[in-house]
């Protein structure tokens, strides 16, 4: 097969693949290795092209599952990729091409082959083509088992945490990146959770055990570094003057159109922005950690790759690590925060923020401590304020870590002290100078109006309203804009409740009349709204009653808008909450009157500042303070592992599965 002659279609009739798949077992020291092993490739480009390759391997996959239990050469592959890893490092140092460049062929037929496999058979089947049998001598009896799939996850977890990364190394770091996610991927082929599974085991026990935390610190660090992926030729063996030429003679002369075929295809991306990814190590990096962490716990172990999250500390923590937790390792904090502030755009790095902050004091405790706290809350903010262009799950979790950040005092303080300049992604209105503060709550509160006018998910309505309510008794100098936009939330559901009441009245009084049709449940309707309306109510007594005189501009638009709120002083839902909001309008109200008629915006500034000073504040009601904290549902399994697994569908690089194999996701909610 020459390097010219090669297609797609050709790769059937291949004679090394035909081989590999055929009757005859191939022995792990057949010279065969050398040649099926000694390609130069191209760089894959897209994932229609991965596609095609797959179609065209099929019927050497089907060959290979059919006699590779009784030839056993997809273990006689294994053993020669596990052979040649033995000197990866060395190579490395040594800047030898050669091991490394037929350890990564190796390890890429296997990553195909496997991923065939796991998609076409349950893991029970997949041991049985992992275990080989050999031969026992003539002194002892029956035969000796051994079963490799431990051994080359741990072999692929050894090479990523200790090969050091290089140019020439990039290349088989990403590619055992890639083949523990295709060991993982037997989790898309089910609908329901895998709690129990033969990988999982071998991942959470035993010889990959003590690797653990060494494993999550490399991957973080990958994710890091965001090392480019090195110029094409970089990682493929040169041709050397002394010696090796006949070795690369075979690659260029006989094999390398079976090659470039076969990495034709290579981001399994759906999105094209994926296509020029420049760090493709790191973003498969961040769907291992992701997919690991997310392994559900055994009855007898806790998932220790989520123990490692949990757990670290920052290079500048001296204090000593807990002797009970094995998992335990140090990072450098200031280059993790860095990296999550620069990659928010991404489903992924948002995620990996939740789960830090969510789960691990540590970072939790750094990030409420920075001084540019900005830089990470300005990208939170922008992916809810295009909540029309994000996946629902993307914004799900930009709100929790919000929500989680509102949880701290300081947090709250701090965010309103925070200055910004035009803020050029904010389209309803110029906003030359803002607090980040004031920021927030403008974004928070047209997630919730676009929540009510098209998803009206009140999982949604919940969380904003939470995190509003955390920071309402810290609101400090509300800017104009900020404050109308809190009382003309207030004014949309006050119009919701009228119209839902309304339906009520005309729906009961048709239903007098007539009883063949059910009652719509309006009722509920009106349960929610006024939930929200009270929700509301209590966020602008918070800031009366705490933070009244350093926000003159939220009672301003109070003044301005006071008829709204003249319906709910006699509601029974509302009374109580409304006694203070009605004691400051009537207070201001008429130290204004007593200013006169026809007074200018500074001018009624002016007497709310004054006025603020001579508030009785001892009139007004106290009420608990307003508190939430954000809890995960139990089970929280069942939403974030279809979750992750979507984004490795859409965002993997080099990866392609057939959409119709796919069970444990609804195509459109990856």
């Amino acid at each position: 097969m020459g390097a010219n002659s090669s297609s797609i279609s050709e790769l059937p009739e291949n004679e090394y693949l035909q081989k590999l798949s055929g009757s005859e077992p191939i022995s792990e020291n057949d010279p065969f290795w050398n040649q099926l092993l000694s390609f130069s490739f191209t760089t894959p480009t897209n994932s229609a092209d991965l596609k095609l390759l797959e179609e065209a391997t099929i019927s050497v996959c089907k060959s290979l599952v059919e006699k590779n239990p009784r030839t056993g050469n997809l273990g006689s592959l294994i053993k020669v990729f596990l052979s040649r890893t033995k000197e990866l490092k060395i190579s490395a140092e040594c800047q030898n091409h050669l091991f490394i460049w037929q350890a990564h062929n190796a390890l890429f037929i296997i990553c195909c082959l496997l991923k065939v496999f796991i998609s076409r058979m349950s893991e029970e089947e997949l041991q049985l083509h992992f275990t080989y049998e050999e031969k026992a001598g003539p002194s002892s009896y029956g035969t000796e088992c051994e079963d490799l799939i431990e051994e080359l996850l741990c072999c692929l977890i050894q090479l990523i945490v200790e090969i050091p990364l290089l140019d020439i190394t990039y290349s088989i770091s990403l590619e055992a990146v890639t083949t523990l996610i295709v060991f993982l991927s037997c989790q898309l082929f089910h609908k329901e959770i895998l709690r129990e599974s033969i990988i999982h085991r071998y991942l959470m026990h035993g010889r990959c055990l003590p690797y653990t935390s060494r494993l999550v610190k490399t991957l973080l660090y990958n994710f890091i570094r965001q090392e480019r992926s090195p110029p094409p030729g970089t990682h493929v063996f040169q041709q050397q003057t002394d010696g090796g030429g006949l070795l690369y003679g075979i690659a260029s002369g006989v094999a390398t159109g079976l090659w470039t075929v076969f990495t034709l295809g290579g981001v399994g991306s759906k999105a094209s922005a994926q296509l020029e990814q420049c760090s493709p190590l790191a973003s498969q990096s961040l769907l291992l950690l992701l997919v690991l962490a997310n392994l559900t716990d055994t009855p007898d172990t806790p998932n220790p790759y989520r123990q490692a999250i949990m757990s670290f500390k920052n290079t500048q923590d001296n204090t000593a690590f807990s002797s009970s937790n094995p998992h335990a390792f140090q990072i450098n904090f200031n280059s993790l925060y860095t990296a999550l502030c620069e990659q928010q755009k991404s489903d992924q790095a948002t995620l990996l923020l939740y789960m830090l902050l969510h789960q691990n004091s540590n970072v939790r405790t750094y990030v409420l401590a920075r001084t540019d706290i900005e830089n990470l809350v300005l990208p939170i903010l922008e992916i809810l304020y295009h909540v029309e262009e994000r996946n629902s799950h993307h914004v799900y979790m930009a709100l929790i870590i919000l929500l989680i950040l509102t949880e701290d005092d300081g947090f709250n303080r701090s965010i309103h002290e925070v200055i910004l300049k035009n803020i050029t992604w904010y389209a309803e209105r110029v906003l030359t100078e803002i607090s980040l503060g004031s920021l927030l709550i403008l974004v928070v509160i047209r997630t919730i109006q676009y929540n009510m006018t098209r998803t009206r998910d009140k999982y949604l309505h919940t969380n904003c309203l939470a995190a509003l309510a955390n920071m309402s008794a810290q609101f400090r100098s509300l800017h104009q804009y900020a404050a109308q936009r809190i009382i003309s939330l207030f004014s949309l559901l006050s119009k919701k409740h009228n119209k839902v009441l309304e339906q009520a009245t005309q729906s009961l009084r048709g239903s007098l009349g007539s009883n063949d049709s059910p009652l719509p449940d309006y009722a509920q309707d009106l349960n929610v709204i006024e939930e929200v309306i009270r929700m509301m109510l209590e966020i602008i007594n918070s800031c009366l009653t705490n933070s009244l005189h350093h926000n003159p501009n939220l009672v301003y638009a109070l003044l301005y808008k006071r008829d709204l709120f003249e319906q709910f002083r006699t509601h029974p839902s509302f009374q109580d909450i409304m006694q203070n909001i009605d004691l400051v309008i009537s207070f201001f109200s008429s130290r204004l009157e007593q200013a006169g008629a026809e007074l200018s915006v500074e001018r009624v500034l002016e007497i709310i500042k004054q006025g603020a000073v001579a508030l009785p504040k001892d009139r007004l009601r106290k009420f608990p303070e307003l508190k939430f904290k954000y809890v995960e549902e139990e089970q929280p399994e069942e939403f974030f592992i279809p979750y992750v697994w979507s984004l490795v569908y859409n965002s993997a690089v080099a990866l392609y599965w057939n959409p119709r194999d796919i069970q444990l996701f609804t195509m459109d909610s990856g």
